[in-house]
């Protein structure tokens, strides 16, 4: 009987639940979510700052795809308050830090929640320390935390030259043990700066994907972000990506059919801080996989099940 094959996924946010996870999870492969730990902006920020916790938010967003329980629960985990002092909260991040206040222990919470939503696979941190992602601009400033560095207040012009962990982390064992047991391993989608690279920053992680015998894949954004990636080629990505893990990936996926100027117009509309559509500079280079991995339809995004083809045909 043929094995599943072992996908370790990491990344963060949005991006990567809703592209790779969503996709992923009605195939016969067993998934390793390893999700980013320090967000320091909305609903998590404010738990983490408050109660000197680890950040929910984008572990939730894995638990909450992977889940595989009544729709009533899902929305449950889904809710978020919209007046009082609970303003802004979401029900499912004020459930995970209860649990890990409760149990004065986030592995334990993390077990709990995967039994009360029936998951079938595997949904970790990247790191259980405390820390902030920082990232030192070109002219020499430093900024402190994700959401500063992922909504950039100062001037989104000036290049990012280096980002690091204040203080320093540690790689959570069990995700460096996903990753050595694992047939592929996924970065990606996600923001390069604020929620990559503080997974793959995390001590330990990088040694572990350079040691892995997996597929390493690395999967491109689909545009381009003011005051992270202005001006980026796929190229760039996959370089930027390759300086974090101090090696080389297999493959890097990107999109490579483009959707209408209108189409575009439209959604840089509500995202302004998006400025262009990816493109691929060095074409000679046969690691870079070019699909149409783009939603038919709607905002720019990734469609899951399109991008799950590539990945598994690999």
């Amino acid at each position: 009987m043929k094995k599943n094959q072992r996908i370790a996924c990491l990344g963060g946010g949005n991006a990567m639940p809703k592209a790779l996870l969503e996709g992923l999870k009605h195939r016969n492969v067993d998934i390793s979510a390893i999700c980013a730990m320090l967000d320091s902006g909305g609903s998590s920020g404010r738990l983490k700052k408050d109660y000197e916790i680890l950040s929910p938010g984008d572990i939730r967003r894995a638990f909450i795809t992977l889940a595989n329980t009544s729709p009533i629960i899902e929305d449950l985990f889904n809710f978020r308050f919209e007046a009082g002092e609970l303003k802004g909260h979401n029900f499912a991040n004020l459930f995970i830090a209860a649990l890990e206040l409760s149990s004065k222990d986030f592995e334990k919470a993390c077990k709990e929640i995967n039994k009360i939503l029936n998951i079938s696979h595997q949904v970790l941190p990247a790191t259980l320390d405390k820390a902030k992602v920082c990232a030192k601009l070109e002219n020499g400033e430093i900024i402190e935390g994700e959401t500063n560095i992922d909504i950039s207040k100062h001037d989104g012009n000036l290049k990012i030259e280096k980002v690091f962990l204040k203080p320093k982390a540690k790689a959570y064992s069990k995700a460096i043990e996903a990753i050595y047991q694992a047939d592929k391993v996924i970065i990606g989608p996600g923001d390069l700066y604020s929620t990559l690279a503080q997974i793959l920053l995390s001590g330990g992680m990088s040694e572990a994907i350079k040691k892995s015998n997996a597929k390493i894949i690395y999967i491109c954004n689909l545009m381009t972000k003011y005051g992270e990636t202005n001006d980026f080629y796929v190229d760039d990505f996959a370089s930027e990506i390759e300086k974090l893990i101090k090696g080389s990936v297999d493959f890097i996926i990107y999109n490579n059919k483009i959707p209408s100027k209108e189409r575009i117009s439209s959604y840089k509309k509500k995202h302004p801080e998006l400025l262009k559509i990816v493109a691929l500079k060095n074409k000679n280079d046969k690691r870079f996989i070019g699909a149409d991995v783009i939603s038919d339809q709607g905002g720019i995004s990734h469609d899951t099940h399109k991008l799950s083809d590539v990945i598994l045909n690999l």
